[in-house]
């Protein structure tokens, strides 16, 4: 007889190609011909089929390639997916809407090939909620993307697809991006590293180029630090912004002591509940046995913050819907589900408030400059609870009702994008009553990935993150 924990965890993790290794280590095996390209491709994309019909995580798949991948790079040979936000060649993105018909793209999007050229093999496109809007990956008509840890939950979002695949094993690595939280939040909820970077670390794409306020950052999710600090370095050997500091590759903790200062509830006025509290608290204590000197801290952002971030959530929709026939000769705004229509509507009923949105929204960073004025880093939670059960955030609830769940949870992460500025979600040894991981965030200033991974490093050693296989 199976046990409930049984029933409700799934991963793929195996005695094959790719093992229990991270992105980092089956390159190492790949490259010292221990296993092949195409052999850890063909195994990957097993795994994938042996987790798909309970996850729901894969948008689109491609062809397993028959030959090792050419070329070098830091993830040489490595299987990995593509969120479904973002172009690749020849494969249709849809955006996670069903208010039109996705095409094939016509080129890589320059993220895409900025990830290509560390090497890695992309096995297909992973799910998203419309738009990316929803902090989880649950749609009206359509079955949800599940948390491996507890099949019940939800997986987050907007990179829930990628968060679900690389907590299962299924592939060490994925891309995701993060316009309020789409890394983080969903790293928090499948017991990942996920780092959103600074505004410019990484190529834009043409879409947030063109935002009257630019707050997407592409990057990955993955299952340990060297993972993603592998892929900022690889992203940078590809393409380094000037007027940032340099990267390098950063490969473990910094004798560096830093002052940091922690939060325990949002600038905004929302509690975060007791596990969350209680891995923040734990984290605090772990920090001070390193050497660091953690302190309460105090984020003065004006009142009206989260407010003015909703109504630029709504100015995006509100766009989406006029120029959505960019998306499909067939898009109808109609078709769009509940959150992405209530989130237009509400803006129609204040655009007049733009302007000033935009300017409190851009003075942002003067209060968060402030809160950093004799620190190096600041502590919080990632979210104001830990993941929910599939439905509680669904775009079929009310939006009235949706809207308000939505804000109680979803507390802590967009001052980041706001802001511009780099933020990394770190799995805890902490977990819920349900088996559900439970992630703290680290933030910085602007350019300060090195800090943030170092950090990030010296956690991770210091108490190892959960395995989903070994329990």
């Amino acid at each position: 007889m199976t046990t409930f924990e049984e029933r409700t965890r799934v991963h793929a993790f195996g005695d094959d190609a790719l093992g229990e290794h991270d992105a980092v280590g089956l390159a190492a095996a790949i490259r010292r011909g221990e296993v092949g390209a195409a052999e850890a491709a063909r195994d990957a994309a097993e795994r994938v089929r042996t987790v798909e019909a309970r996850l729901n995580a894969v948008r689109t798949p491609v062809d397993v390639p028959a030959a090792a991948t050419r070329g070098g790079g830091a993830f040489a040979g490595v299987p990995t997916f593509v969120k479904d936000n973002t172009d690749y060649l020849g494969l249709p993105t849809g955006h996670g809407s069903a208010a039109f018909t996705p095409r094939p793209a016509r080129r890589h999007a320059p993220i895409v090939r900025q990830f290509l050229s560390s090497g890695v093999t992309v096995l297909g496109k992973t799910r998203l909620p419309e738009f990316g809007f929803s902090p989880t990956t649950e749609f009206e008509d359509a079955e949800p993307v599940r948390n491996p840890w507890n099949t019940e939950y939800s997986a987050g979002g907007s990179s829930g697809g990628s968060a679900a695949l690389v907590a299962a094993g299924a592939v060490p690595i994925a891309h995701a991006n993060d316009g309020g939280g789409s890394i983080r939040i969903p790293a928090a909820c499948c017991g990942l590293v996920g780092l959103k970077p600074t505004r410019g670390r990484v190529v834009a794409n043409a879409e947030s180029r063109r935002l009257p306020l630019d707050i997407v950052a592409d990057g990955v999710v993955s299952r340990s630090v060297r993972d993603t600090a592998a892929f900022l370095a690889a992203a940078e050997s590809y393409w380094r912004n000037p007027k940032l500091p340099p990267l390098g590759l950063v490969e473990g903790p910094s004798e560096r002591r830093l002052r940091i200062g922690f939060l325990l509830d949002s600038p905004n006025g929302v509690h975060a509940d007791a596990a969350t509290r209680a891995a923040v608290t734990a984290t605090v204590a772990t920090l001070e046995r390193l050497g660091h000197t953690v302190e309460p801290v105090e984020l003065d952002l004006d009142a009206r913050f989260t407010d003015d971030f909703l109504t630029y959530w709504g100015l995006l929709s509100f766009l989406i819907g006029s120029t959505g026939r960019t998306f499909g000769a067939d898009f109808d705004r109609h078709r769009m589900d509940g959150l992405s229509r209530g989130l237009r509507e509400s803006y129609l009923e204040n655009w007049r408030r733009t302007p000033g949105v935009l300017r409190r929204l851009r003075r942002t960073k003067e209060a968060y400059a402030a809160a950093f004025r004799g620190h190096d880093l600041i502590l919080s939670p990632v979210l104001a609870h830990t993941a929910p059960p599939i439905g509680h955030l669904s775009p079929a609830v009310p939006y009235p009702a949706l809207i308000e769940r939505i804000l109680a949870y979803v507390a802590f992460t967009p001052i980041d994008n706001v802001v511009g500025t780099p933020s990394v979600s770190v799995p805890t040894p902490s977990a819920t009553e349900d088996g559900l991981p439970v992630g703290v965030m680290l933030s910085g200033r602007p350019g300060s990935e090195r800090t943030l991974l170092e950090a990030a490093f010296a956690l991770e050693a210091e108490q190892p993150f959960r395995r989903i296989q070994g329990l």
